[in-house]
């Protein structure tokens, strides 16, 4: 078996190597089942790195080779079929290479400027702001995304794109809300269109977009990524970019194979392991139970007919034992009755693949299929109103991030609440103290790194955990985003008003267990209040604390 591919290095090579071998190879159909499954595991990858141009292309180019797939007796392919291919693989590679050469300049670009003027947290991430004319709200949203760590480059439509910076994302702002009957003007898709080859990395949003399928579809055609509609754009506009800088924990996908034929499994693995998606095999049904306890898959690829039970019946098990209830199941099976097929979907499974399977269709199915489940298990885990772990979940991260330090490393937890947050409710209401929870929950988001996790762990309060950081450092950090928290506008039907936060942190090793770095990290935090909120205050020991020195003059 080929080692799995794991970076995206290992993609480019396989992906040219595949298509190599099939064009030297008269009889090479494997080479290019080889070649559209690197496709597919290409177009996968550049998506968890959240390059939406570049999976768009990718995407073109293997529905364009899924199109010429078809029998082995087709293969080789026509010799324009093969030219026109190879112009979309040298298109596809070609705009990787500028991605990454676009990177390469900015990252030495910041090494150079964090020389000169001392290491900062994060860098800045830079959005470009495409502004058609007479539209005033744009001044405000460039505002408020400074605030949250962005440097805002605006831009009218039809101006010369900078070639100093590789954007995060681009804005496109119209010139006034659409109206839900109104079609998007030819303009705006044309100004879509020309900006899209230049960004192939970055995500591209339409801000204001018409509640009308059709404008959607043209939008998404011109290359829009992302659509917000004019209710509340403001709001998920800002959230949705701010999730573009987090990054989620990702668990090695798992794969149980409950399969009586060693041909089929061996197939199976072999196409797994492209995606480097790990498995385990079993023969013997009778075995599933002790094998689900031990290995936890994501999904189990379930044979229909077996020694001693059937894969309906097995899978009618595991819907009675509440831990596997919502384990999705995929039937492998060469039965051809629809019939059958349906009752067996309707039993407890959720796809059915018939034998002999197509690899590449097996693969992106149970990618696909072990996606969506996680994705319903992490709405599970995350806060309704600011997009941050929940309470559960924010304890469930430290725990398996301090599982993983080591001897030498550093680790801080910090604990924070909104000053006086009662009075805001009491005063003007809770929508508006939802909105200030919010923007200290974006704020947290868009300075904080994209390795640090952040969680609301209750009410107004919130749970941060910063691997690697050092006490004085994290402190450091934690006192740039009080300051400029503090001199955050939140607007309300009389004007705006204004927040502070308190903080106390703990730190690793000094505190070993998670619940000693969270009590600690809260008695900092009682501290902190004690003293006079609108401060951050370290935990030195159990009884020992420090106040940060005051420095509100940077605001």
């Amino acid at each position: 078996m080929n080692p799995p591919l794991r970076s995206l290095d290992d993609l480019l090579t396989a992906l040219r190597i595949s298509w190599r071998d099939y064009g030297e190879d008269d009889n090479g159909f494997e080479h290019f089942v080889e070649f559209t499954l690197t496709l597919n595991s290409l177009a996968g990858h550049l998506a968890r790195l959240r390059l939406p141009g570049l999976v768009r292309q990718c995407e073109g180019l293997e529905t364009a080779a899924l199109a010429l797939f078809g029998d082995p007796q087709n293969h080789p392919i026509s010799a324009q079929s093969r030219e026109a291919l190879n112009r979309q693989i040298e298109t596809l590679l070609g705009s990787i290479a500028t991605a990454r050469h676009s990177e390469t300049d900015v990252e030495q670009r910041l090494a150079r400027q964090m020389e000169q003027e001392g290491v900062e947290w994060i860098k800045q991430r830079t959005v470009w702001m495409m502004v058609a004319p007479h539209n005033d709200w744009a001044q405000g949203l460039s505002a408020q995304l400074a605030f949250y760590g962005f440097r805002v480059v605006e831009m009218p439509w039809g101006s010369d794109l900078p070639d100093d910076s590789a954007p995060l994302a681009v804005l496109f702002i119209p010139a006034e809300s659409a109206d839900k009957d109104k079609p998007i003007h030819p303009e705006a898709l044309a100004e879509v269109a020309r900006v899209r080859p230049q960004c192939a990395a970055a995500q591209i949003f339409y801000v204001g977009a018409p509640r009308n399928l059709e404008c959607m579809v043209k939008l998404i055609r011109a290359g829009v990524d992302v659509a917000i509609e004019q209710e509340n754009q403001t709001a998920t506009l800002l959230s949705r970019i701010l999730d573009l800088v987090q990054t989620r924990a990702q668990e090695r996908y798992r794969v149980l194979v409950v399969e009586d034929s060693r041909v089929a499994v061996a197939m199976i693995q072999r196409a797994l392991q492209q995606y480097d998606i790990d498995s385990h095999a079993i023969e013997d049904p009778r075995r599933l139970l002790e094998v689900l306890e031990t290995y936890r898959p994501d999904v189990v690829l379930m044979d229909m007919y077996m020694p001693m039970c059937n894969g309906v019946e097995a899978t009618r098990v595991l819907r009675q034992t509440e831990a596997y209830q919502a384990l999705p199941v995929i039937y492998l099976s060469s039965e051809t009755d629809i019939g059958l097929q349906v009752e067996a979907l309707r039993l407890g499974g959720d796809h059915f693949l018939t034998k002999p399977f197509n690899a590449v269709l097996l693969a992106a199915t149970v990618r696909t299929t072990i996606e969506r489940h996680r994705e319903m298990q992490r709405a599970s885990r995350y806060d309704g109103l600011t997009g941050l772990l929940n309470h559960t979940a924010a304890k469930s991260r430290l725990d398996a991030i301090l599982a993983s330090q080591t001897p030498g490393s550093n680790l801080c937890v910090a604990m924070i609440d909104i000053d006086h947050f009662k009075s805001v409710n009491d005063t003007f209401g809770h929508p508006v103290g939802d909105q200030v929870i919010r923007s200290l929950a974006w704020l947290l988001k868009g300075r904080l790194r994209a390795t640090d996790a952040v969680g609301r762990y209750g009410g107004e309060e919130f749970l941060v955990i910063m691997p690697g950081a050092k006490l004085d450092e994290a402190s450091s950090v934690l006192d740039r985003i009080r300051i400029t928290f503090q001199s955050l506008p939140h607007a309300h039907a009389g004007g705006a008003l204004y927040a502070s936060f308190s903080a106390g942190i703990a730190s690793f090793p000094i505190f070993d267990r998670a619940q000693d770095l969270v009590a600690a990290a809260d008695d900092a935090l009682l501290e902190a209040k004690r003293a006079g909120r609108n401060q951050v205050v370290r935990a030195l020991s159990a009884d020992r604390f420090l106040v940060n020195a005051r420095d509100d003059a940077a605001s």
